[in-house]
């Protein structure tokens, strides 16, 4: 079977799993502009249909309001529980659904057929946002990376392109969060990413060093961190984090180098 066909199945796979709301609707991070249902069986009075506040809170009968901020559906549905048990109710049994989505915008960038803003409702995988992006570029590389807000942090994920469409990983297919900046690579290209001037993929020959892709990307900024860089690598067919690397490391393909802010 060929890598297309392969990804094709998958997509396939995982669009039909995503109809059925199988695996997803408890791991969806609920947000500002969501509509929750929330019921509580043999208690109608305390059934309500909510939208979640730009603060991150719900108001609902009896308990007045409640922060969700950062929960997903599973994890709302056991706050609820807990608050009416404490109480109010004897044994409560609780169910929240996902009854409107808030609109999604998410960037994606690099070797895919549609770059760009793509505006999403409900939960996506990866794999889904490629499909609606029109699919992997034919030069497209080994990894993907996701750039996240963690906080006032950020965060960089790494996907392992070659497991998730050759092997079928399927751990490799993440879920897509609101605000999330995709990249897939190139092949023979590395990315950087974190306290450079322009954080992007740049070639990485077999005499590539992170010092030369730190310049490639128009050099370290001012917040950098120059003895703290990372690289992120795929060794048989897993992430591993190589810590506090020398600059003049040399590069392997498709590595994604993270130099993260100095705090001093």
């Amino acid at each position: 079977m060929g890598k297309k066909t392969i990804f094709v199945f998958l997509l396939t796979l995982l669009t039909g799993l995503g109809a059925a709301g199988l695996a997803l609707g408890g791991d969806y991070q609920a947000g500002p502009g969501d509509v929750l249902k929330i019921i509580v069986y043999d208690n109608d009075d305390l059934t309500a249909k909510v939208r979640v506040s730009d603060a991150g809170t719900i108001v609902m009968p009896l308990l007045g309001k409640i922060n969700i901020s950062t929960l997903t559906i599973d994890q709302i549905t056991e706050k609820i529980t807990k608050l009416l048990a404490d109480g109010y109710l004897v044994n409560p049994q609780v169910n929240v659904f996902v009854e409107a989505y808030r609109s999604k915008k998410v960037v994606v960038l690099g070797n895919v057929r549609n770059p760009g803003l793509v505006e999403l409702s409900g939960p996506i995988t990866f794999l889904e946002l490629v499909s609606r992006s029109g699919g992997l570029a034919k030069d497209a590389g080994g990894t993907a990376t996701i750039q996240r807000a963690h906080g006032e942090d950020e965060k960089v994920l790494v996907i392992d392109l070659k497991a998730l469409i050759e092997q079928g990983d399927l751990s490799q297919n993440m879920m897509i969060s609101d605000g999330d900046t995709v990249f897939i690579s190139k092949a023979g290209m590395c990315y950087i990413t974190g306290e450079v001037k322009n954080p992007g993929t740049y070639p990485c020959g077999d005499r590539a060093t992170v010092l030369k892709l730190v310049a490639l990307s128009g050099g370290f900024t001012g917040k950098a961190a120059k003895k703290g860089v990372n690289i992120v690598r795929i060794i048989d067919n897993k992430k591993t984090v190589l810590e506090d690397v020398d600059l003049y490391t040399r590069l392997e393909h498709n590595d994604v180098v993270v130099v993260p802010e100095s705090f001093f």
